[in-house]
């Protein structure tokens, strides 16, 4: 029986996929062989024995001490992808929000007073404060080309706009995926120089933080429009004040609101809302819920932003899942204790990612206690567990 913790409220979609004769699913568990969260902080949450896994229902994972879980040999998983069109759609929705001042003629209509005649009058006197501009010719640069990126592109191009796209790590899956007319940006500074709008949809990363700031504003077309549904720290927030109350920014809208931007007439700010469906959850929980399953089940592993991809068929044997510092001759020593301890080797696969590999073995008899802690003990290996057919017991 697997134990399942969840540190936030999971979809139920995504619960339901973890069978109940094999899964005990609870908030309070002791010992759980993996955890599922949402946005709960875990830095300074301690890490149970035995934890084997951590699924991520969303696609950062800000809030997970991911470096110091890969250092006791524990995959994390994230969904990318999942709620891609959620955040398409509020990004699409932002620019629109900009382009046609809908935010400010909204506060506008809610403050008006009087009869309905007076009202009447008070519009036709006050919308052309409001009068904005369509999207079909404007110029949207999207930096980071993943799952969402290239779908807020696709859409901006169904929508009569030029895409210029920054990526350099752009992957052959999302590439295939980009409409053919999205032209690719040499650099962040010669995509922010030829938008209109730009949109960002990149990790908070020391190389990310305060990507747009002073500088690069002031090498933006007059009247741009920043669009924020990425995390919050990419923009520096007071570069981007200062340039909206000296005319060079037309509009910012963003998910994360602040004492600074909350009050300011040209800043559309939303309470964090860019992934909040209710089939983005259900499919972020589903996916995370997938990959958790397959990892514990089989040590198949997909989407996990510390481990190696890894797949291998099951087969009549038993398995093994050995998680170890990427150093020469782990698979020898690994092989020398299990033919000493008389088992056959029916199939195997190693798979390395950076300074960590993993290596899942097919072998003809269940691996007993002292083999797995005789490898256990080997210099470099994280972790070592052993699997009894397909499904747990």
């Amino acid at each position: 029986m697997f134990k399942i913790q969840t540190l936030n409220n999971i979809s139920v979609a995504g619960l339901n996929r973890l069978p109940r004769e094999h899964y005990e699913i609870a908030s309070e568990l002791s010992h759980p062989d993996a955890i599922l969260v949402r946005s709960a902080k875990m830095h300074d949450l301690p890490v149970p024995d035995g934890l084997k896994a951590i699924g991520r229902a969303g696609a950062g994972v800000n809030n997970i001490p991911v470096p110091a879980m890969t250092e006791r040999g524990i995959a994390v998983f994230n969904a990318p992808g999942a709620n891609a069109n959620a955040v398409k759609e509020i990004v699409l929705a932002g620019m629109l929000l900009a382009a046609r001042n809908i935010a400010q003629g909204w506060q506008f209509a809610r403050s008006l007073e009087g009869d309905d005649a007076s009202i009447g009058r008070a519009v036709e006197a006050g919308k052309k404060q409001f009068a904005g501009f369509e999207l079909p010719g404007r110029t949207l640069g999207v930096i980071g080309l993943g799952a969402i990126g290239v779908l807020v592109a696709n859409a901006a191009r169904s929508l009569g706009m030029k895409v210029i796209g920054y990526d350099p790590s752009i992957t052959v899956r999302s590439a295939w995926k980009l409409e053919a007319d999205v032209e690719r940006a040499l650099s962040i500074d010669d995509l922010v120089s030829r938008a209109d709008f730009i949109s960002f949809h990149v990790p908070l990363t020391d190389k990310t933080r305060h990507m747009i700031n002073a500088e690069r504003i002031a090498e933006m077309p007059d009247g741009a429009v920043l669009l924020n549904f990425s995390r919050d720290g990419i923009i520096d927030d007071e570069a981007a004040v200062t340039a909206l109350d000296a005319g060079k920014l037309y509009a910012y809208v963003c998910d994360f609101p602040s004492n600074l931007l909350k009050d300011h007439p040209r800043v559309v700010v939303l309470p964090h809302l860019g992934a909040s469906t209710r089939e983005a959850e259900e499919n972020c929980a589903v996916m995370v819920a997938d990959q958790v399953r397959a990892y514990l089940e089989d040590g198949n592993i997909s989407n996990s932003v510390n481990f190696p991809e890894i797949h291998l068929p099951r087969n009549d044997g038993h398995r093994m899942v050995v998680v170890n510092r990427n150093v020469p001759n782990m698979v020898g020593q690994i092989s020398t204790d299990l033919a000493e301890g008389g088992l056959n080797i029916i199939d195997m696969l190693n798979r390395s990612r950076d300074d960590l590999a993993v290596t899942l073995i097919d072998i003809d008899k269940p691996c007993s206690d002292e083999i797995l802690q005789r490898i256990a003990r080997i210099e470099g290996v994280l972790s070592v567990r052993g699997l009894t057919g397909i499904t747990p017991a």
